[in-house]
């Protein structure tokens, strides 16, 4: 068999699927698990929302439509963004896509050639830095020090840029430690990316699951008609993970090429999922503010117990559903402290060193799950090292 193309051997895969898998395994052979490795919200998809997929699926739209989007979403969207991030993009600016990784993939595709250097966070969601490698593009990423609440410092990102910065990749609220840039350091790296003309990516698929912070957006200076590209999406606001929706937002030239790649690649988004992303956004939000009630008794019994084990320190995330605590006093890695913790305590949870190579000496942990598993598991993990 010859050889694959080179990319081939550069593209990674997320350790969240590696220790589901391990703990499957385990569970295969009998052992009850407690899981805190994937980042998916425990709630159903709000019934108002499923039954605008249903009724869809009744009236039969459920054929091609536009390969960037329906318009009555679009608009929807439109007002979306609005509301807030006070500014109304142009409905051509709007990409609708299935799921959000594609709004990492493609503008990473549209934007950066070999040799060309990419700027992102790390810790942080593993696809940035595969599709960085698979791209052959320069790796430069920032480490999220703890010092700083995890937040990406501006000044680390300035030292880092030359003329080969090509791409800043921002994410606030962020996975995986749960931080929340504040306005000023959001608005040094708008400054930054004008004066050097840099692209900026802006995941922003928490934007709407915070607790005390205040979300701000990267778009302040050119509302997405230069540099900037917005990522947002259903899945976690909305517990619409398996339906896999998601938009991007940007300069025209930049969408109008990303719709030739979704051409080509993917034809469209599905259209009766579509119909149902109107509902999650024109509809009522009280069961997101319900999940978000959720979420933070969830965060702070978590905090606690994550505290109380030795050798552990954690921080209270402003935003997501992560937390992110140190190891460092234990003496072990954190691939180490993971499989100790999954084998002997029966919980699963993520080493930070699956997040980027800054990330050693942390784990993540998903909090979707119930207040109960959470004091379970950390009573779990204390008597594992007793």
């Amino acid at each position: 068999m010859k050889k694959m193309a080179d990319g081939m051997y550069r593209i990674l895969g997320e350790g969240a699927f590696e220790y589901l898998a391990k703990a499957q395994t385990l569970e295969r052979e009998g052992k009850k698990v407690l899981h805190f490795e994937i980042g998916q919200p425990d709630f159903p998809t709000p019934q108002h929302i499923k039954e605008t997929a249903y009724q869809s699926i009744e009236e039969n739209f459920t054929g091609y439509v536009s390969a960037t989007g329906i318009l009555d979403l679009k608009e929807v969207i439109q007002d979306e963004i609005e509301n807030s991030r006070r500014f109304r993009p142009d409905v051509d600016q709007i990409l609708i896509l299935p799921g959000a990784k594609p709004g990492i993939f493609f503008p990473m595709m549209s934007l950066v050639n070999p040799g060309e250097d990419i700027i992102y966070p790390d810790p942080g969601f593993p696809t940035y830095g595969s599709v960085v490698k698979y791209l052959n593009a320069g790796d430069v990423p920032i480490a999220l020090k703890e010092e700083n609440e995890f937040r990406l410092n501006p000044d680390d990102i300035a030292e880092k840029i030359t003329n080969k910065t090509k791409l800043i990749i921002l994410n606030s609220p962020q996975n995986p430690t749960g931080s929340v840039m504040s306005k000023s350091e959001i608005d040094q790296i708008a400054e930054l990316a004008e004066e050097k003309d840099i692209f900026v990516l802006s995941d922003e698929i928490y934007s709407k699951m915070l607790y005390d912070a205040k979300f701000h957006s990267v778009t302040v200076r050119d509302e997405t008609k230069e540099r900037t590209i917005i990522l947002d999406g259903f899945s976690k606001s909305y517990a619409m993970t398996g339906w896999r929706l998601g938009y991007v937002i940007g300069p025209k030239p930049i969408i109008e090429k990303m719709g030739l790649l979704m051409i080509n690649a993917l034809s469209c988004t599905t259209s009766f999922v579509q119909k149902a992303g109107i509902t999650a956004l024109q509809g009522t939000q009280e069961p997101l503010k319900e999940m978000m009630k959720a979420f933070r008794e969830r965060r702070d019994a978590i905090v606690k117990g994550l505290n109380e084990i030795p050798g552990f320190s954690c921080l209270t995330p402003q935003g997501a559903f992560y937390t992110f605590p140190s190891i460092k006093g234990t003496g072990m890695n954190s691939r180490e402290m993971a499989d100790h913790i999954l084998n002997q305590a029966g919980v699963c949870c993520l080493p930070g060193s699956a997040f980027g190579p800054y990330g050693e000496g942390y784990l993540r942990f998903s909090y979707a799950t119930s207040v109960e598993n959470i004091k379970q598991a950390m009573e779990q993990i204390k008597e594992s090292f007793e």
